[in-house]
């Protein structure tokens, strides 16, 4: 897209997990003339310094941010924040952009309907609305698309409530959905599991990481991922995931 495509089409905000989903989303906002992200936003919980929920270093979402060319919006909240805390400081950065001329965001959901309502109703409480690329697309087919458009992700985090904590810190690949339970939905969209993109057609180059160690936490597994800092220095672009 040009500058002056750009500045014709209208500024949109990326609600961004670091996931598959919300990476499926930003490749299709990206590819309409129409939209133009003016930033990925993420929620960061102060003194883990991670992407809340997902547990994912912000180092890693910085260079997701850097790999797409985008401005990185880091919304943070208090470790254990209450819902009205993360309403607060989501409003005050959403104004900041409203007034900036956004009125739309894009957010990577599903099929969850409480979630969609939920965004909705504090959206329309700023006079903003939000689009859902991805809604109501068959979730098995999305899966398979993610892989053969090119993307790679790993499991970062598992509700072993619902899918055996193997599968924290795998590739999400096409083996990996043949082995997930027929209970669980492929994309994850009921909490069964969160990713970490780190290649992908919508990044100038691959994210170069490393697999830490797996633990339970909170009732969670997290499979720690790290940015390789010696490739990434050096510019290379070859991931280790063994």
């Amino acid at each position: 897209m040009t500058h002056n495509e750009s500045a014709r089409a209208e500024p949109v905000l990326m609600c961004w997990s670091g996931g598959k989903d919300s990476s499926l989303a930003l490749h299709a906002v990206l590819q309409d003339p129409t939209l133009h992200v003016k930033a990925l936003l993420t929620t960061v919980t102060e003194g883990y310094e991670r992407i809340s929920m997902h547990g994912v270093r912000r180092a890693l979402l910085e260079a997701q941010g850097h790999a797409t060319g985008l401005p990185l919006e880091q919304v943070r909240i208090p470790i254990q924040a209450s819902n009205a805390i993360y309403e607060s400081r989501m409003r005050d950065c959403l104004l900041r952009y409203h007034a900036q001329g956004v009125s739309r965001v894009v957010f990577g959901d599903l099929f969850l309907q409480d979630i969609r309502r939920y965004r909705e109703a504090n959206l329309a409480t700023l006079n903003m609305r939000g689009i859902f690329p991805l809604w109501l697309k068959d979730t098995c087919q999305l899966a398979h698309q993610f892989i053969a458009a090119g993307f790679r992700a790993i499991l970062v985090c598992i509700d072993p409530k619902q899918i055996d904590p193997a599968f924290c810190g795998r590739a999400f690949d096409h083996r990996l959905l043949a082995e997930l339970p027929p209970t669980a939905d492929p994309c994850g969209e009921n909490g069964e599991f969160h990713t970490f993109v780190y290649d992908g057609p919508i990044f100038h180059q691959p994210i170069p990481i490393i697999k830490g160690e797996v633990v339970e936490r909170d009732g969670f597994w997290f499979c720690d991922v790290m940015l390789n800092d010696r490739k990434a220095q050096a510019g290379l672009t070859r991931v280790d995931t063994s």
